[in-house]
Protein backbone atom coordinates (compact mmCIF):
# COMPACT_ATOMS: atom_id res chain seq x y z
CA UNK A 1 0.00 0.00 0.00
CA UNK A 2 1.16 3.86 -1.05
CA UNK A 3 0.76 7.14 0.95
CA UNK A 4 -0.84 9.71 -0.84
CA UNK A 5 -1.40 13.49 -0.94
CA UNK A 6 -3.01 14.16 2.74
CA UNK A 7 -1.78 11.00 4.17
CA UNK A 8 -4.34 9.22 2.53
CA UNK A 9 -3.69 5.30 1.88
CA UNK A 10 -4.41 4.02 -1.45
CA UNK A 11 -5.03 -0.18 -2.39
CA UNK A 12 -6.32 -0.97 -5.76
CA UNK A 13 -9.84 0.72 -6.19
CA UNK A 14 -9.77 2.17 -2.51
CA UNK A 15 -8.54 5.05 -1.02
CA UNK A 16 -8.81 5.38 2.52
CA UNK A 17 -7.67 7.60 5.85
CA UNK A 18 -8.84 5.19 8.92
CA UNK A 19 -7.50 5.95 12.42
CA UNK A 20 -8.91 3.65 15.50
CA UNK A 21 -8.13 4.59 19.21
CA UNK A 22 -8.37 1.13 21.29
CA UNK A 23 -8.19 1.16 24.40
CA UNK A 24 -7.61 -2.20 26.48
CA UNK A 25 -7.98 -2.90 29.74
CA UNK A 26 -7.09 -5.63 32.45
CA UNK A 27 -9.19 -8.02 34.05
CA UNK A 28 -11.07 -6.56 37.24
CA UNK A 29 -9.33 -3.37 36.44
CA UNK A 30 -5.98 -4.64 38.90
CA UNK A 31 -3.17 -2.47 38.65
CA UNK A 32 -0.67 -5.26 37.50
CA UNK A 33 1.41 -3.22 34.89
CA UNK A 34 5.01 -2.02 35.74
CA UNK A 35 6.90 -0.09 33.41
CA UNK A 36 8.71 -3.31 31.82
CA UNK A 37 5.57 -5.02 30.96
CA UNK A 38 4.34 -1.92 29.30
CA UNK A 39 7.62 -1.68 27.47
CA UNK A 40 7.11 -5.32 26.09
CA UNK A 41 3.26 -4.91 25.57
CA UNK A 42 4.11 -1.98 23.11
CA UNK A 43 6.71 -4.68 21.46
CA UNK A 44 3.99 -7.39 21.35
CA UNK A 45 1.27 -5.30 20.03
CA UNK A 46 3.90 -4.06 17.17
CA UNK A 47 4.67 -7.08 15.77
CA UNK A 48 0.75 -8.03 15.37
CA UNK A 49 -0.21 -5.47 13.93
CA UNK A 50 2.93 -6.03 11.54
CA UNK A 51 1.49 -9.32 10.86
CA UNK A 52 -1.49 -7.50 10.15
CA UNK A 53 -0.23 -4.67 8.07
CA UNK A 54 -1.84 -2.39 10.80
CA UNK A 55 0.31 0.34 11.17
CA UNK A 56 0.37 1.46 15.21
CA UNK A 57 0.86 4.75 15.53
CA UNK A 58 1.17 5.38 19.09
CA UNK A 59 1.34 3.15 22.41
CA UNK A 60 0.44 4.35 26.00
CA UNK A 61 -0.14 2.73 29.16
CA UNK A 62 -0.83 3.00 32.88
CA UNK A 63 -1.01 0.25 35.69
CA UNK A 64 -4.83 -1.15 34.61
CA UNK A 65 -4.75 0.06 30.66
CA UNK A 66 -3.24 0.56 27.79
CA UNK A 67 -4.07 3.05 24.73
CA UNK A 68 -3.38 2.05 20.97
CA UNK A 69 -3.70 4.64 18.01
CA UNK A 70 -3.73 2.57 14.52
CA UNK A 71 -4.01 3.10 11.06
CA UNK A 72 -5.66 0.16 9.24
CA UNK A 73 -6.59 -1.13 5.76
CA UNK A 74 -11.16 -1.29 5.45
CA UNK A 75 -10.51 -4.87 4.92
CA UNK A 76 -9.69 -5.69 8.19
CA UNK A 77 -12.25 -7.35 10.26
CA UNK A 78 -11.74 -5.23 13.72
CA UNK A 79 -13.31 -7.52 15.68
CA UNK A 80 -10.51 -10.68 15.30
CA UNK A 81 -7.61 -8.35 14.72
CA UNK A 82 -8.64 -7.33 18.32
CA UNK A 83 -9.41 -10.45 19.35
CA UNK A 84 -6.02 -11.86 18.08
CA UNK A 85 -4.53 -9.14 19.38
CA UNK A 86 -5.76 -9.88 23.25
CA UNK A 87 -4.77 -13.17 22.70
CA UNK A 88 -1.07 -13.23 22.28
CA UNK A 89 -0.86 -10.30 23.72
CA UNK A 90 -2.19 -12.24 27.10
CA UNK A 91 -0.55 -15.85 26.44
CA UNK A 92 2.95 -13.68 26.05
CA UNK A 93 3.18 -11.21 28.92
CA UNK A 94 1.60 -14.13 31.31
CA UNK A 95 4.09 -16.55 30.05
CA UNK A 96 6.96 -14.09 30.43
CA UNK A 97 5.64 -11.82 33.90
CA UNK A 98 4.19 -14.99 35.81
CA UNK A 99 5.67 -14.48 39.06
CA UNK A 100 4.68 -11.30 38.83
CA UNK A 101 1.36 -11.97 37.50
CA UNK A 102 0.32 -14.12 40.13
CA UNK A 103 -0.07 -11.47 42.73
CA UNK A 104 -2.87 -10.17 41.17
CA UNK A 105 -4.55 -13.38 39.15
CA UNK A 106 -5.14 -17.22 39.78
CA UNK A 107 -6.78 -17.93 36.82
CA UNK A 108 -4.48 -17.09 32.87
CA UNK A 109 -6.53 -13.69 32.88
CA UNK A 110 -4.99 -10.85 31.58
CA UNK A 111 -7.43 -8.41 29.67
CA UNK A 112 -11.67 -8.37 30.40
CA UNK A 113 -13.52 -9.24 27.52
CA UNK A 114 -14.78 -6.03 26.43
CA UNK A 115 -12.86 -3.47 24.54
CA UNK A 116 -13.24 0.61 23.30
CA UNK A 117 -12.74 1.13 20.00
CA UNK A 118 -13.11 5.02 18.52
CA UNK A 119 -12.43 6.17 15.45
CA UNK A 120 -10.31 9.26 15.20
CA UNK A 121 -9.12 11.74 12.79
CA UNK A 122 -10.41 13.79 10.12
CA UNK A 123 -12.95 16.98 10.54
CA UNK A 124 -15.28 16.90 13.55
CA UNK A 125 -18.36 15.79 13.21
CA UNK A 126 -20.22 19.27 12.68
CA UNK A 127 -18.43 20.17 9.54
CA UNK A 128 -18.69 16.67 8.53
CA UNK A 129 -22.73 17.22 8.58
CA UNK A 130 -22.74 20.65 7.32
CA UNK A 131 -20.75 19.43 4.61
CA UNK A 132 -23.14 16.19 3.92
CA UNK A 133 -26.43 19.16 4.27
CA UNK A 134 -24.61 21.40 1.84
CA UNK A 135 -24.26 18.71 -0.60
CA UNK A 136 -26.18 19.52 -3.99
CA UNK A 137 -27.43 23.20 -2.65
CA UNK A 138 -28.30 24.95 -6.12
CA UNK A 139 -29.26 21.83 -7.68
CA UNK A 140 -32.04 20.44 -5.56
CA UNK A 141 -34.49 23.02 -7.06
CA UNK A 142 -33.81 21.59 -10.71
CA UNK A 143 -33.08 17.94 -9.23
CA UNK A 144 -37.10 18.16 -8.13
CA UNK A 145 -38.12 19.60 -11.18
CA UNK A 146 -40.90 17.54 -13.31
CA UNK A 147 -39.46 17.21 -16.68
CA UNK A 148 -42.23 20.15 -17.86
CA UNK A 149 -40.51 22.65 -15.54
CA UNK A 150 -43.27 21.73 -12.89
CA UNK A 151 -41.73 21.64 -8.79
CA UNK A 152 -42.39 18.74 -7.75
Amino acid sequence: MKKDRKNYRSHWHCVFDLKYHLVLVTKYRKKCFTPTILQRLEILCKEVCSRWDIEMIEFGGEADHVHILLDMHPNVMLSRFINNLKTVTSRMIRKEFAKHLDQFYWKPVLWTPAYCLLTSGGAPLSVLKKYIQKQGEGKREAIHRHPNNKTI
